[in-house]
């Protein structure tokens, strides 16, 4: 399908076969367009897989040694060895040499991973509409989003995104918000070989660092905002900004890059971008124009571009996202009108703002994966603009372990001054002391709202606390985890979800 081209009738949906990918490549076609210090060994052995796990390695088989924040792939080249590994890509060549074996000296092995992946696949990248969404909160909303839409338009479409992949209505499991370079090129493989026309994917700032994303082929790129996250990785805000700049940066001439306007570090993606620069906005003239007339429980009443629009959405933040996704979809030569028409029926993605509602008590439970200042404000704002002068809100806030500590104490000073009563729990504690977060947490309660606090670092008993201290009629929010199924403690993961656990607490009410 050209570019930017709508839907016809021979793009439509149709019956897909099943089908297995069997690649295969010479090494020196792998490559072409890879920086190399040097090469030692068979000169163009033949690659049947690529691997940066070394217990994957085997004959046939590349393995990449990447530098990563806790290990060092070096350390694993005698394993990969030892599985008859054909290839070894190294930044620092070993000090022996395995007879039989090619090593491939590059400056970066992500990087040589990421651009030989491509290579590997076919480059499925450039036969697809790829659009990656990239900002700290809303990219999961806005790919989830496009992904719905462009199924409802009638596309076969991929989704790569925090909470699942998907290839049209096949779910495949999601460890990252963006998968390593192997595993993302061979994802946008099979989605080329079921039929896909279309992918929307979140690109983490992890993900443009990391080099996943080198070597793909962007049809356009999304800026949601940009807000205190990931600083723990980063070191730096002005580090952060870089590497979601970085995105843009890589995008092609034939790109659009759609930002949001009224995001102060907005037009910072614009600069010197290659691509087409297109904004959105609720304040400021753009692009693509928005004008909020309502913002009730029911959902968003919207003027996009002239037009009046109710969305089932709620939030102000929804309606930011709702104009990117609406550009990104004009962009991509799909009709305003339609576009408006089916996005206005669709829903946000799992664990964004989702209600659970207790059906003797009438209190409304709201799940968000909220788990940075900026979203946990986002969040409690938006209950605020939608309760009623009667309802109390009790908010239930964790932050997760082996992360950015310096937002933990910002976002209980939110909790506590957004609602009438704050509940400081876990998230996942990962590596730390559950105790030791929320004594950080804690240390930014204001001293006039010691009173609306508790402390309960058991999560399930901080939810089930919240719930009864809720009247009828009142709203509780568990913030943090979202759409996530597990709660992750000690390197240890436990089937743990929110939205299950609240509607249990609900259930236990009058017994």
């Amino acid at each position: 399908m050209a570019e930017g081209a709508p839907a016809t009738p021979s793009n439509r949906l149709h019956v897909l076969p099943n089908s297995t990918l069997n690649n295969s490549a010479s090494l020196s076609a792998l490559l072409a367009a890879v920086p190399v210090r040097s090469q030692h060994g068979p000169a163009d052995a033949a690659v049947t897989s690529l691997t940066l796990d070394s217990r994957l390695a085997g004959p046939g088989a590349v393995f990449f040694a990447l530098r990563g924040t806790a290990t060092d792939g070096h350390q694993f080249i005698s394993k990969a060895l030892e599985q008859g590994v054909a290839v070894v890509v190294v930044e620092d060549l070993p000090a022996e040499l395995h007879p039989g074996t090619t090593y491939v000296q590059v400056p970066d092995s992500a990087e040589a991973m990421a651009r030989m992946a491509a290579e590997f696949y076919g480059h499925p990248s450039r036969q697809l509409q790829l659009v990656g969404v990239t900002g700290t909160n809303g990219k999961t909303t806005c790919a989830t989003m496009l992904h719905k839409l462009f199924r409802e338009l009638g596309y076969h479409c991929g989704l790569l995104s925090t909470v699942q992949n998907q290839i049209d209505e096949e779910v495949i499991p999601s460890t990252h918000t963006t998968p390593d370079a192997i595993r993302l090129n061979e994802l946008l493989a099979r989605m080329l070989q079921a039929g896909c026309t279309h992918v929307f994917m979140e690109v983490s700032s992890h993900a443009v660092v990391q080099h996943r994303i080198t070597g793909l082929h962007f049809a356009g790129g999304i800026f949601t905002n940009l807000t205190h996250d990931h600083l723990d990785y980063h070191g730096t805000f002005d580090a952060y900004l870089k590497a979601k700049k970085g995105f843009f940066d890589q995008l092609p001439k034939s790109a659009f890059a759609l930002t949001n306007q009224d995001d102060k570090r907005g037009p910072v993606m614009l600069q010197n971008v290659a691509g087409r620069r297109e904004t959105y906005s609720l304040r400021n003239a753009a692009t693509f124009r928005g004008r909020l007339i309502e913002n009730a429980v029911h959902g968003l009443h919207l003027e996009v571009d002239g037009r009046e629009v109710q969305f089932r959405l709620i939030g102000v933040f929804n309606a930011y996202n709702l104009l990117a996704i609406y550009g990104a979809a004009v962009l991509l030569g799909e009709e305003p009108t339609e576009v408006l028409t089916v996005l206005s029926g669709l829903t946000s993605a799992p664990g964004r703002f989702e209600p659970v509602v207790s059906p003797k008590n009438r209190i409304t439970g709201i799940v968000d994966y909220a788990h940075t200042p900026d979203a946990l404000e986002n969040v409690l704002q938006t209950i605020a603009d939608i309760r009623q002068p009667s309802q109390q809100v009790i908010a239930v806030v964790g932050c997760g372990g082996n992360r950015d500590g310096a937002k933990r104490p910002v976002m209980a000073r939110l909790a506590v001054q957004l609602s009438d009563r704050a509940v400081l729990t876990s998230d996942n504690p990962r590596f730390e002391d559950p105790n030791d977060i929320l004594a950080q947490m804690q240390a930014g309660v204001p001293t006039e709202n010691q009173g609306k606090v508790l402390t309960i670092a058991d999560r399930r008993e901080a939810i089930k606390t919240a719930v009864a201290l809720a009247q009828p009629g009142d709203i509780v929010l568990v913030a943090g985890k979202g759409h996530e199924t597990y709660q992750e403690i000690k390197g240890v993961k436990t089937d743990f979800d929110d939205k299950q656990v609240l509607t249990e607490m609900f259930g236990l009410l009058g017994k």
